[in-house]
């Protein structure tokens, strides 16, 4: 499907401030960008987003940086400063969106709360993200993504049997960074209603609990929960990888009984084994599985990766290769889709992969990873700053 090109998309022509930092509202904010917003990003001089930091893994640049900050501009203040408050909130006079992931109380102590802020501008949607949400006995808490993930219970139901483990990506983060996104599209479709803006509130604790929502009912009235089982699926089986005679693994999955029929019959080449009492329907393949892995991998031992493959397609059994984070870079299906694109950074060009949505009438928008303050002085002339007011503002530390 190609997008329309230089269509702008439907946010063209609003305006996002944020105050955020570390991954969740980057990340909510990156896909406003991608839509065509303004986003306006404000930094502490000298320092900026904590996240700037995390790593130089990218051409000398942090990669999760990279990863939520495109198309973006920034502008450094220091806060605690007036000068630095009289122009956010001339900026904020203007906007549509704040966005804010700051301390808990942070934002509310610099008069930027949704009601502080409400009264005087009823269109601004106002977007607060914080670990645990503005009441209740963990509100003060500190919230990292692995806190979360370990408070959620997520852990609780991934690893190993004898080990858990964290997911390999911030996903708390994630998960509150998408809500906060589809809150925010939400509260500027009910502008529309009702010609007023919105408080959206997203805690990182609801939303990975949200994604909790299957081994939660699982575990219903005190039931036991989902065990670990590495990366093998906990409650369907055989879902999972499975090693091969050549000594590579191949991950597999069944979804019902009429694939595991013909699992047994074209790949295995054992049609008994899918009327066998110990696994003649799901529930009873998850209570033996370790008796079913044992077969599986024996009949695959005499085949390698690519035989097992080819019977598996010839099954039409879901399938997939247990491929390493660099391989994504080359990964034939992306780039048969065309899925990467150049932008552009402090320290050259860099590839990007295009939002996962595709939309047919406009193209999203792929511009540069801004540098520290890059935009600050261009921002301060729209606000009608002259040179030498922008000088003292410099010298004054404000920027």
């Amino acid at each position: 499907m190609q997008a329309k090109k230089g269509q702008k998309g439907p946010l063209s022509g609003m305006t996002v401030i944020t105050l955020e930092h570390a991954i969740a509202a980057p990340f909510c904010t990156r896909q406003l960008a991608d839509l065509g917003a303004r986003v306006i990003k404000v930094e502490r001089p000298g320092v900026g987003d904590f996240a700037r930091a995390y790593d130089h893994r990218t051409r000398g640049l942090a990669s999760h940086f990279v990863w939520t900050n495109r198309s973006k501009e920034s502008l450094t203040l220091d806060l605690k400063q007036p000068a630095a408050q009289q122009v956010l909130g001339e900026l904020i006079a203007r906007a549509d969106v704040l966005v804010q992931n700051l301390a808990p109380g942070a934002a509310a102590r610099m008069g930027l709360s949704f009601e502080a802020l409400h009264a005087k501008y009823p269109k601004l949607i106002v977007c607060d993200i914080s670990g645990y949400g503005a009441e209740g006995p963990y509100r003060d808490k500190k919230a990292y993504d692995l806190l979360i993930q370990s408070e959620a219970a997520f852990l609780s139901i991934t690893g190993t049997r004898d080990e858990p483990s964290k997911a390999g990506n911030s996903i708390a983060d994630i998960a509150a960074g998408m809500y906060a996104y589809s809150g925010i599209l939400s509260a500027l479709l009910q502008r529309n209603i009702s010609g007023e803006g919105s408080h959206v509130e997203v805690s990182m604790l609801e939303a990975l609990g949200e994604w909790m929502g299957f081994p939660m009912y699982y575990a219903y009235d005190g039931q036991s929960a989902p065990s670990r089982n590495g990366a093998a699926h906990a409650t369907i089986y055989p879902y999972g990888p499975f090693a091969a005679g050549d000594g590579r693994v191949v991950m597999l999955g069944l979804q019902n009984e009429r694939e595991w029929k013909l699992f047994c019959d074209v790949v295995l080449r054992r049609p008994e084994l899918a009327a066998d009492p110990l696994f003649d329907a799901n529930v009873r393949r998850v209570e033996n599985r370790e008796q079913l892995k044992q077969v599986i991998e024996e009949a695959f031992a005499a085949l390698t990766a690519q035989e097992v493959t080819a019977r598996l397609d010839d099954a039409q059994i879901a399938n997939a290769a247990v491929n390493q984070v660099g391989d994504l870079w080359t990964h034939p299906q992306l780039h048969a889709r065309r899925r990467f694109r150049t932008i552009g950074s402090p320290a050259g060009e860099l590839q990007a992969l295009l939002p996962p949505a595709n939309v047919s009438s406009f193209e999203a928008r792929m511009d540069s990873v801004p540098a520290l303050g890059e935009h600050s002085e261009a921002i301060l002339r729209s606000l009608g700053r002259t040179d030498a007011d922008i000088a003292a503002l410099h010298t004054q530390g404000v920027i």
